[in-house]
């Protein structure tokens, strides 16, 4: 029998419940843990020498996205930038039987004595039963959430989401209110994941109850701050929020802001305008007063809206995007003779961010004016 000092490396690692395995530069997979068969199916034997996007692992994100290649490969970038994750991301693995298993990953570069880095380590664990929580979580979100985009020949609404997690912390709703009035409402809770998902769900019950009443929106801004107010208490989470409405007979957008990005009025010339009216971010302070800002729309104007994740994007400096930025890239993508191509823009934002995945939630919408 060994000892506790006569144990290898190996050993120590193979007696882990989380899988672990080693690349090379190449990515060639040259250690396989016990715990990694385990998870996946894949043996030793099936693994060791072949290249981890070879058929082998295949990963892909929540949304579907392929991460083997380099430019969005976790354990690749940790090798590439020297620098490994502080959290961990979940990844979808494929089993040896074909089916996909969510993990939580963490990966780090591994360097030799000079400091070099020589190779690449991955550590994951079986997440199947917290994504499937989750997922049910989703789909309770969702139902929750959900509203038919409004169907009018003057104007077109378009909304693009793509959450952090499985669950997100946004909020937005459009509704009518007469047959020239709109509503809508757009709110980013702080963080993301159960927390914040929760108090979405809370924010579409406050939209429900009390949405005719966007037609003043620093009134109904008002009145949403207080009863989150009331909710929040001591657990110092708040949200931003824009709540505005779209008077197509007057030909007028008002709005009021809750700390929220500015409203970016874009005309056909591609020439455009920030609709700024700062305010108290919802859930803060009891009675905080909100003020509101008027524009004049006209056919072919658009109206975008946009959650902070949009543009609190950090490159590899440290530099932020901003809304200068965000207005550069959709310029690039030929916005607004275009309407939104949502991977072209998330493709952009990720570049520039020289992430794997975006720090946050993402919300757009867009309102399209036509013959008004």
């Amino acid at each position: 029998m060994k000892s506790i000092s006569a144990v290898g490396v190996k050993d120590i690692i193979d007696s882990l419940s989380e899988g672990v395995y080693v690349c090379d530069l190449d990515r060639t997979i040259t250690y396989w843990s016990r715990s990694a068969q385990r998870i996946t199916g894949w043996e030793e034997a099936d693994v060791v020498g072949r290249q981890c996007f070879d058929s082998v692992l295949c990963h892909i994100d929540k949304d579907g996205h392929q991460l083997c290649g380099e430019e969005y490969c976790p354990l690749h970038r940790a090798m590439i930038t020297g620098t490994g994750t502080t959290g961990s991301l979940l990844v979808y693995a494929q089993g040896k039987n074909g089916d996909r298993i969510p993990t939580l990953v963490s990966v780090a570069p591994i360097r030799d004595d000079s400091g070099r880095v020589v190779g690449g380590v991955e550590t994951f664990r079986d997440a199947s039963e917290v994504v499937h929580d989750l997922e049910k979580a989703k789909s309770i979100q969702t139902l929750a959430l959900q509203h038919e985009l409004p169907e009018d020949d003057r104007v077109a609404f378009n909304t693009h989401y793509i959450p952090h997690e499985i669950v997100g912390g946004d909020y937005f709703a459009i509704e009518p209110l007469d047959d020239d009035r709109y509503g809508l409402m757009l709110a980013d809770v702080m963080g993301h994941g159960i927390a914040a998902a929760l108090y979405t769900m809370h924010l579409s019950q406050l939209w429900e109850r009390f949405h005719r009443e966007v037609v003043n929106p620093s009134e109904f801004t008002a009145r949403v701050n207080n009863e989150l107010v009331a909710v929040i208490k001591s657990d110092q989470s708040f949200a931003t929020a824009v709540c505005g409405v779209l008077d197509l007979k007057n030909r007028t957008f008002r709005c009021a802001a809750a700390g929220g990005p500015p409203v970016l009025l874009t005309h056909p010339d591609g020439s455009y305008g920030l609709l700024k009216n700062p305010g108290l971010p919802l859930g803060i302070m009891t009675d905080a007063d909100y003020e509101e800002v008027e524009e004049t729309v006209r056919g072919g104007d658009s109206l975008l809206f946009y959650s902070d994740g949009a543009v609190e994007i950090r490159d590899a400096a440290g530099g932020m995007l901003g809304i200068d930025g965000l207005i550069a890239i959709l310029h690039s993508l030929g916005y607004p003779r275009s309407p939104i191509r949502m991977d072209a823009l998330e493709e952009a934002l990720l570049k520039f961010s020289n992430a794997i995945r975006l720090e946050d939630d993402l919300t757009f919408i867009e309102i399209r004016l036509g013959d008004v």
